[in-house]
């Protein structure tokens, strides 16, 4: 089960935004890419901001086997939806995933990825 349509990062030039205008943040096995909507050009000032969209970036680098790579992506979207409930509204992110991250399990990615969040300041309390 993959994400809500309105939470998901389809356009090229939305990866190539937070790319270029996103903040990083590093871990072993994944990198986080978060830009905020209203630090984008193309947003209007308008009074509802928008739900965070999220993209995952995975190469063959990784994988050869798109099976490996899918399930990676599977994973990542799993701990995604798991924390839509927390994570601040207005946000467009991209995960890109390292090549080390083959030997990773379904907590390591929670952990990592919880940790990436925390230290953006993505998820709401932090």
């Amino acid at each position: 089960m993959g994400l809500p349509k309105s939470h998901r990062l389809r356009d090229r030039g939305n990866y190539r935004a937070v790319y270029a205008q996103g903040i990083r943040r590093y871990s072993p096995h994944l990198t986080l890419f978060a830009l905020s909507c209203r630090e984008t050009k193309e947003t209007k000032s308008t009074d509802s901001t928008p739900a965070s969209s999220f993209g995952i970036s995975i190469s063959k680098k990784v994988s050869k086997k798109a099976v490996v790579r899918n399930r990676i992506k599977r994973q990542i979207k799993g701990v995604i939806r798991s924390h839509l409930q927390e994570i601040k509204a207005g946000w467009q992110i991209v995960i890109v995933v390292r090549p080390k991250a083959i030997e990773c399990k379904y907590e390591h990615f929670l952990r990592e990825l919880e940790e990436l969040l925390k230290q953006a300041k993505i998820i709401n309390g932090y």
